[in-house]
């Protein structure tokens, strides 16, 4: 019987893409008020830097993410359309203009997330936790979700962003082990399981994501996720992965949104609390559903 990842995708064309995977530009009241904001104080998110499909819909509904520590990340994955280079130094004035916003939008829910700073003694996290106890003390009922870099498995350093309890302490995967090496730059696959598994022990839910499209078989994606469970993972995302520029890790397969459901199908059966899998779903789609 053909292996259903097989049957269900389509052979990768980097300048085709499937019907399914045709992205809405994002647009509205909402939106605009957020590109004005971000525009006006020169802050960095994500849900731009990493050209996220679903940016529109998040705005929309109150969520955003944020990137903090700058825009010029010390690492260089293959995957990635952030700049990396030399970062810039930390500015503290990130912290109050990313807590102003967040007043100022009326959000309900964030994410935070970083460039990788190696750079930096401690990695970034003393910023970080700057800035977890700055939205917590002048944004008084949004929650927050953030996506960590690795701070090179140091627990010492994770402790320091810990003890700031946000909700949600996410760090991804990205893709499976076998292709960990080829994607991603000085992470490595069970360094981000250790990860995931120090942040669990301290009874704060956990979140990773994998990318599908690199290469990867099924029983790898299944491995990955029992791998996930078993350093105490409870959410996942899923999602296609899609080539920023010619020079990025070549795109191997488009999957079918079959294929998706099926692994969302699966992931519940293994006993994740939320999971993610879709084609246009990046690592804080719907993440205001997460803390439930």
């Amino acid at each position: 019987m053909q292996d259903k990842s097989t049957q269900n995708s389509a052979k990768a064309d980097f300048r085709r893409k499937p019907e399914w995977l045709k992205i809405k530009l994002p647009k509205g009241f909402k939106t605009s008020q957020v590109v004005g904001l971000l525009n006006d104080k020169h802050l960095h998110t994500i849900c731009s830097s990493g050209m996220c499909p679903n940016r529109g819909e998040c705005w929309g509904a109150g969520t955003a993410t944020f990137m903090i520590g700058g825009n010029i990340c010390t690492r260089n994955c293959k995957f990635c359309n952030v700049n990396s280079g030399k970062p810039l130094p930390l500015d503290e004035r990130e912290i109050e203009e990313i807590t102003d916003s967040v007043k100022s939008l009326g959000l309900k829910h964030i994410v935070l997330t970083s460039v990788d700073r190696d750079d930096l003694a401690d990695g970034g996290a003393l910023h970080w936790a700057k800035m977890i106890r700055s939205i917590k003390n002048n944004c008084p009922g949004v929650t927050m979700e953030v996506l960590i870099p690795d701070f090179q498995g140091k627990t010492e350093l994770l402790d320091i962003v810990i003890a700031e309890k946000p909700e949600i302490i996410s760090h991804n995967l990205e893709t499976v082990e076998r292709l960990t090496p080829s994607v991603r730059s000085v992470a490595t696959y069970r360094r981000s399981l250790d990860v995931l598994r120090y942040v669990a022990s301290k009874n704060i839910r956990t979140k990773s994501g994998i990318m599908l499209g690199l290469g990867e078989t099924r029983e790898e994606i299944l491995q990955t996720m029992d791998d996930l469970r078993d350093a105490g993972c409870e959410i996942m995302t899923i999602g296609q992965y899609l080539q920023p520029t010619k020079s990025h890790f070549p795109l191997q397969e488009y999957i079918h949104p079959e294929v998706f459901e099926d692994y969302a199908m699966i992931g519940k059966e293994k006993g994740f609390r939320h999971i993610e899998s879709a084609p246009m779903v990046r690592s804080s789609y719907h993440a205001e559903k997460h803390i439930l």
